[in-house]
């Protein structure tokens, strides 16, 4: 097929590829295809053999056998089939890649724009996705703001570190008890009542909802470190630490079991019923970003192995708008296994406190460059199309 193709896995968005050539074999019975990952450079080869192939999956006999080999994700292999007719865009792309009227080609074009246009058009629209019903957020003033569809409460006069949890009811938030110390408390907030209560005090910060909502997670400093505890909300005296490593920030819960956690050199998951795994922060940020403590790392809520990252840029895109310190931040995907990341944040803005949706295709984040411009919620899909304006407060969470 000519121009750019779509590669898709099951639990991420879709890989585009620039094609290259098409070699046969001398026996007249395979194929292969070479192409690069459009994101990445990661080079992909596609072999096709003529022989019978069984997908395991159903009874149907393919003609074909399948290869794929991408540098940065891997082998793959199935079965294939040709079939013209159950692939519209083929034909499509076939019939109008090379428009025969004269007032077409003599059409000026911006090669560059087209080619990004004929890369969207081969990505399908997503769809059967769910706007959230329950979020909370900071509006213009600093206000805790939570809202069930059109109903919206103030939680507090301010707050940092919103928590809503999945149901929608509770949130968790950091207070600062002090204008010139460190003393900051954790306030549970019930959307039903209106009523407030600290469930954390002395110095702590980062609560996050366990996937049950029973527990929260939580860093507290001992005097020399920050630690993960755990506590609940029925009890939440009776906070017990999770793990004796010493860690800088929290990024929320992997599974039941686990949380996401870092220092300035390594991500830790750590897990009340496994050794702690690690990965360097230096693969995931590669030489593009630079690691501050106030980055976020998300687990997407359907692929453990899908991060979304909000980080500040090492080197300025041209165009790039700064804050008061001269940085730049915005938000990439990156997959553990692999180390493939792709960027998602538009280049010529400034984007920060990336979460995904709990649909895991939609992601929410703050537009707006801090101290200079207002800030809002803009929504992406995780394939980079649909953005749009979503709200006007900022540091949003969602619950469901």
């Amino acid at each position: 097929m000519k121009g750019p193709q779509r590669l898709d896995r099951a639990g991420y968005p879709p890989i585009i590829l620039d094609p290259a050539e098409v070699t046969a074999d001398p026996n007249g019975i395979s194929w292969t295809y070479s192409a690069k990952d459009d994101d990445t450079g990661a080079s992909v080869a596609v072999k096709i053999t003529r022989a019978s192939c069984s997908d395991s999956m159903s009874d149907t006999k393919y003609t074909f056998e399948a290869e794929v080999d991408h540098a940065q994700i891997g082998p793959l292999k199935g079965c294939a089939i040709s079939d013209p007719e159950k692939f519209p865009e083929f034909r499509k792309k076939n019939q109008l890649d090379a428009p025969d009227d004269a007032t077409a080609k003599d059409q000026p074009l911006d090669k560059d724009k087209e080619k990004e246009k004929e890369k969207k058009a081969i990505l399908d629209p997503i769809t059967g996705y769910h706007s959230p019903t329950a979020i909370a957020y900071l509006d213009a003033s600093g206000r805790v703001i939570v809202a069930h569809g059109e109903l919206r409460k103030t939680a507090a006069p301010s707050g940092v570190e919103l928590s809503l949890s999945h149901d929608g009811k509770s949130l968790l938030y950091t207070r600062s008890d002090s204008k010139t110390g460190p003393e900051r408390s954790i306030v549970l907030y019930d959307f039903d009542s209106g009523r407030s209560r600290v469930v954390a005090g002395d110095n702590v910060r980062q609560p996050f909802w366990s996937p049950d909502d029973s527990r929260f997670a939580f860093l507290k400093f001992d005097g020399k470190i920050w630690q993960v505890w755990v506590a609940s909300t029925t009890a939440p005296e009776k906070a017990t630490l999770l793990s004796p490593t010493s860690v800088d920030s929290l990024h929320g819960w992997v599974n039941p079991n686990t949380v996401l956690a870092a220092d300035m050199q390594n991500a830790f998951w750590l897990g009340e019923d496994k050794p702690a795994q690690t990965v360097p922060l230096k693969d995931i940020y590669g030489d593009v970003f630079q690691i501050i403590s106030s980055d976020s790392l998300r687990v997407n809520p359907l692929n453990s192995d899908l991060l979304v990252v909000s980080a500040y840029y090492l080197n300025l895109p041209p165009g790039a708008p700064t804050d008061q310190a001269g940085l730049s931040e915005t938000f990439f995907l990156y997959e553990i296994r692999s180390h493939r990341r792709t960027l998602l944040g538009p280049s010529d803005t400034f984007t920060r406190d990336a979460v995904w949706s709990r649909d895991g295709v939609q992601l929410f984040f703050t537009r707006g460059v801090p101290g200079k411009s207002a800030l809002a919620t803009d929504r992406m899909f995780w394939d980079s199309t649909g953005l749009r304006r979503y709200s006007t407060g900022h540091a949003l969470v969602i619950g469901r």
